[in-house]
């Protein structure tokens, strides 16, 4: 009995590695700002003012700007939330049974829209659903306690967000401008140690790891874009430029994966491009990026040379068009990496307005309306089923059940395995249990005063906050700060009272199981399921890529297909083998999409033989077709050898654009004949 807490606090300190400067900073900032808060809400004379500090600990962030996105969202969804339950309240309030309907469907409706948005916008929409439920529930049947509940709980929130933002903007603040140019500096050394070895004889499992990483990467530079713009105007303006890098990160990460594809060795035209091109990204892998004029030069001067030869269509060796598709594949890698270090120049060194190009790339987010549908369903009838059967009994302590399972039903619903999300918050908040009994029942109370809460109550909430600085242990860390605050429940006062303690603690436990029961219960994740949506809807974009009347900007169709793929990170692994192999397809896709529309922009040019152009435009309504139909539909109308005899007889007038178009059509045929799985609907 005496060993289980020590190894629960060996297990998870075990995970921790050793705290960085950063790490430290964050930690006594969060720490400082929820201590302010609380004195605050103590000469507020707030009845609860654990709230207040609580806040800090949920919209802590190591960024910022991130802190001020998620304060503000947290705001604008705790208001949303308090007028429902005002407006709810107030019309139902009469019928038990039409108020707990019309709350559930509230509910419901707010993680529809929470599961079709990214963070922190779905944080805020999932918290107007769940908010309804705190302010609501507790005044349910003493209408004149509504709105000074409601008034409570957003000054409680406001006090929270003010201290959080205010110590990290002012007390060694890490902005997010910074932290942009610190990980694009990453991305471009790991872009670079991607791109060299995709010349060599190096381990694929490495490869894929560190594209993965890059990937990951990108969509973290997307949302701290968003975080910068809430920090300062100038920091609005540092981050103009991300948005023209993102696109050419993807576009130089898209043609880095095809020179992989590609690498086998070519002819006496090809290999001085070659060699130029790994010679410089072997040395920008481990350059510090301080002065980005040298590689942008050297760039320039390669992605020159390779397009000499196709343009001149004179490649030599008997594989002419093989030799095109390779010179231009490392000529626009070359072109988007230097785009990319000029992306960070404008980072460093923000342009004026003036200047600015306003033809910015587009860039799309996949959203899965059939996963925030179920989402949606489940939430609501997990809230409604509970809430009813607390309207039924009148057990006091299922209050506090139905708060939990609206919270964790909705809030980690949209997480690709909300399971694990929630298991993890259910463990940190058993961690906090027996801390929070000893501190607030058994010392508190026979040691008042705020400088004895500072004594007992920071040696704990310190390593808490170290560990919600790691990525590995944030869940369960910031489940274990947070239910600490709500388990203590400090006033300025403090009584001992295990009975209250205990009802408390079990109902949030309860809840939290019983949430957990929904999710595996009620409308489950089935990875292969979502993964088959994503994979569906990025063959579909490829149909339309081959028949849509007006092809659309290549950075709007990288842009989709990456956060596509970093949707089908986590749950390509969980859907089994088929699932790892629609995975390879899905980034096969990006490659031959981008072909697609590079046949798409030679046709309207008309510098191609009538027949070629004949020969392309029934090429793309075949493979449309093939992209579409079922299986057991017939033999495949487009196979890689078709695709290539197609390629050899564009190709054969030697023209520049003909080796083009029949490179185009050798790309396509090889991820074809790689990811048959991908290619064919199932």
């Amino acid at each position: 009995m005496n060993a289980w807490p020590a190894g629960v606090i060996g297990d998870w300190l075990g995970r921790v590695p050793r705290p960085t400067r950063s790490d430290w900073i964050f930690a006594l900032r969060t720490v400082s700002a929820g201590l302010i808060a609380l004195l605050i809400a103590y000469a507020l004379n707030i009845g609860e003012p654990q709230w207040a500090m609580m806040t800090v600990f949920i919209v802590a962030q190591p960024v910022a700007g991130m802190v001020l996105a998620k304060g503000f969202y947290r705001l604008a969804g705790t208001l949303a939330g308090a007028t429902a339950a005002i407006a709810l309240t107030w019309l139902f309030g009469a019928n038990p049974w039409l108020f707990v309907a019309v709350l559930s469907l509230w509910i419901g409706v707010c993680t529809f829209v929470s599961s079709l948005l990214r963070n922190p916008e779905a944080y805020g929409a999932a918290l107007a659903g769940y908010t309804a439920t705190i302010i609501a529930l507790p005044a349910f049947g003493e209408t004149h306690l509504l709105t000074e509940l409601a008034t409570a709980r957003c000054a409680e929130i406001v006090i929270g967000i003010v201290c959080a933002a205010v110590t990290s903007r002012l007390i060694l603040p890490q902005l997010a401008g910074d932290a942009m140019g610190a990980r694009l500096k990453r991305c471009v050394n790991d872009l670079a140690t991607y791109g060299a070895n995709a010349f060599g004889a190096v381990d694929d499992a490495k490869l894929e790891a560190l594209y993965r990483k890059l990937v990951a990467d990108a969509g973290a530079l997307g949302e701290m874009r968003a975080y910068a713009r809430l920090e300062a105007p100038s920091q609005a303006t540092r981050a103009h430029p991300v948005r023209r890098t993102i696109g050419h990160l993807l576009s130089a990460l898209s043609a880095a994966r095809m020179l992989r594809a590609h690498s086998a060795p070519g002819n006496v035209a090809l290999m001085p491009v070659r060699e130029r091109l790994r010679a410089l990204l072997v040395e920008l892998a481990a350059s510090p990026l301080d002065d980005t004029r040298p590689w942008i030069e050297r760039l320039t001067a390669i992605a020159d040379e390779a397009r000499k030869v196709p343009a001149a269509g004179g490649a030599e060796g008997a594989d002419r068009i093989g030799t095109v598709s390779r010179l231009t594949i490392a000529g626009e890698f070359a072109e988007a990496l230097r785009e990319v270090l000029l992306g960070l120049d404008a980072l460093r060194r923000p342009p004026s307005r003036r200047t600015r190009d306003r033809r910015q790339p587009a860039l799309v987010i996949h959203r899965d309306h059939h996963g925030a549908w179920r989402n949606a369903v489940r939430a609501t009838i997990a809230t409604m089923l509970v809430a009813a059967f607390w309207i039924a009994t009148r057990w006091s302590e299922l209050e506090g059940v139905v708060i939990i399972i609206a919270v964790v039903s909705s809030l980690f619903a949209p997480r690709p395995d909300p399971v694990q999300v929630a298991w993890g918050f259910f463990k940190g908040t058993l961690y906090a249990l027996p801390f929070a009994f000893v501190v607030g029942q058994l010392v508190l109370p026979a040691l008042p005063g705020f400088g004895w809460f500072m004594v007992f109550v920071v040696p704990i909430l310190i390593p808490a906050a170290l560990a919600m600085a790691n990525p590995r242990t944030v869940g369960v860390a910031t489940a274990f700060a947070i239910n600490f605050l709500a388990f203590l429940s400090p006033h300025q006062t403090m009584v001992y009272n295990p009975t209250v303690f205990g009802a408390g603690s079990l109902s949030i436990l309860i809840g939290e199981l019983l949430a957990i029961g929904v999710y595996l219960v009620v409308l489950p994740v089935d990875p292969a399921a979502a993964v088959g949506r994503i994979v569906q809807a990025m063959r579909e974009d490829l149909v339309r890529l081959c028949l849509h009347e007006r092809a659309p900007r290549r950075s709007a169709f990288e842009s989709l297909a990456y956060d596509r793929i970093n949707q089908l990170l986590p749950l390509a692994a969980r859907a089994g083998r088929k699932g790892e192999a629609l995975f390879g397809g899905s980034i096969a896709a990006v490659a031959v999409g981008l072909e697609l529309l590079r046949l798409r922009a030679l046709l309207p040019a008309h510098s191609l033989t009538r027949e070629a152009e004949g020969a392309i435009g029934d090429f793309l309504k075949l493979f449309a077709r093939e992209l579409l139909v079922r299986p057991g539909a017939g033999k495949p109308s487009v196979t890689a050898d078709n695709m290539r005899a197609r390629a050899d007889a564009i190709a054969t007038d030697g023209q520049a654009t003909s080796l083009h178009a029949g490179a185009s059509l050798r790309v396509i045929a090889a991820a074809i004949e790689d990811h048959p799985a991908f290619f064919r609907a199932k």
